[in-house]
């Protein structure tokens, strides 16, 4: 019986001598949505094409289903999406599709029905018989990881899968996902939109400049930052709430979302004494309560906020 799907064994890579990737070590058992989180630059996309092979680590190795077979070796199991788009413009939505399911060994007889299905499943079915280029991003992004599933894989990669989708399409991506778990699958993904990875993943790998910060399920990680977070509304005015957050005796990180913030409480401090000062300084509360960070807000503090803000981490 296999017992990991996926082991990142201390995988290093550098370029022109910058590490990419720094002795990072990950293991992906089966049946989960596992999430490869960081901002812009910091390693996943590097990573995620050292486990498909399509670049060797400088040290350490990937191994796949408790196999020595690399990720070329096992195509057949392995869906994936890239993060560059591989569709070819010319060729019709039906025949491309048809084409890339050629090329893993699928015929005709299979993958037609398949493909017509996922079609119909991401709402592309009027467009199966148009050109590519006729497409528009979010569209052409769900072409390409119907691609990745025609042929019913084990373990299904994908690197910012949501990018280029509204919200309508992003969401049946995501059921989408849900429902390969539910079928025992096992999902692979990077992003930086840290609102999807807090709706879909059951375990979390944060990384940022190479190096891995966080390695553990998405609960463990929340409930080892709870009891130490705000979340606070206001209903009009906010009076004296910047002084107070300023108050480093009180508060050691904010996330000001504008009507309401995420506040880290400092060292030793007391919700209620955050409280009595907000209420003292003028400000009008419609929401003041100890609850569970947002992943954005542990990612945030993890990475720091000029990470964050100058790398494009995107958030509700």
């Amino acid at each position: 019986m296999t017992t990991s799907i996926l082991v990142v064994d201390r995988v290093t890579k550098r370029f022109s001598g910058h590490t990419a990737v720094d002795a990072l070590s990950i293991t992906v058992p089966p049946g989960v949505i596992f999430g490869l989180l960081g901002p812009n630059g910091a390693g996943k996309t590097t990573t995620i094409r050292m486990i498909m092979n399509i670049i060797i680590p400088d040290e350490g190795r990937v191994r796949l289903f408790d196999s020595a077979s690399s990720a070329r070796e096992l195509a057949h199991r392995i869906g994936f999406l890239p993060e560059e788009r591989g569709l070819y413009p010319k060729m019709r939505v039906l025949d491309v599709l048809l084409f890339l399911a050629e090329m893993r060994g699928m015929d005709r007889r299979t993958s037609r029905p398949r493909a017509l299905e996922w079609l119909e499943r991401l709402g592309l079915s009027d467009w199966r018989l148009r050109k590519v280029s006729e497409l528009s991003k979010g569209m052409q992004q769900k072409v390409q990881f119907a691609s990745a599933l025609l042929h019913d894989p084990d373990l299904v990669v994908l690197d910012e899968p949501f990018s280029g989708l509204d919200p309508v399409n992003a969401d049946v991506m995501r059921q989408t996902v849900l429902d390969l778990r539910r079928r025992g699958k096992t999902i692979l993904f990077s992003t930086q939109i840290m609102e999807h990875a807090e709706k879909l993943c059951d375990h979390i790998c944060i990384i940022a400049r190479g190096k891995k910060l966080v390695d553990d399920s998405l609960n463990h990680v929340k409930e080892s930052y709870s009891g130490r977070h705000l979340i606070v509304a206001f209903d009009g005015s906010q009076g004296g709430a910047d002084a107070v957050f300023a108050d480093r005796r009180l508060v050691a990180g904010l996330q000001d979302f504008g009507a309401y913030a995420e506040v880290e409480l400092a060292h030793g401090a007391d919700a209620q004494d955050v409280l009595k000062s907000l209420v003292g300084s003028g400000a009008r509360l419609s929401r003041f309560e100890l609850a569970a960070p947002s992943l954005h807000a542990i990612f945030v503090g993890l990475v720091g906020p000029d990470a964050a803000q100058a790398k494009g981490v995107v958030h509700a």
